[in-house]
């Protein structure tokens, strides 16, 4: 990976709590994957921060590299790569979701 578009992810995923990568916005989402994982915060008043992974493909295709993971959405808590929609799911059905964050 090129040491500036790793500084670029990091910089992003370092900048709050809870990040996440998705397709579209929270106010917009532009998938379904992505839209669970924001109603899932929703309803857990969870706050978080994204980057639209379809306003920059190097972005989009660095995301994949960076985790080594091939799906978007991606989420991040604390700078650590936690996983996509069925893990993000299945975290909060558990409820370590809600104790990862505080």
């Amino acid at each position: 990976m090129n040491p500036e578009m790793k500084k670029i992810i990091e910089e992003k995923i370092n900048s709050c709590k809870v990040f996440l990568f998705m397709k579209g916005t929270p106010e917009d989402p532009q998938c379904g994957f992505s839209a669970q994982i924001v109603s899932i915060f929703e309803e857990l008043g969870i706050e978080f921060k994204s980057f639209d992974v379809l306003s920059d493909e190097n972005i989009r295709q660095g995301i994949k590299e960076y985790a080594d993971w091939p799906t978007i959405p991606q989420l991040y808590i604390n700078g650590k790569f936690i996983g996509g929609c069925d893990i993000v799911r299945e975290l909060a059905a558990s409820g370590e979701l809600q104790g990862l964050v505080k």
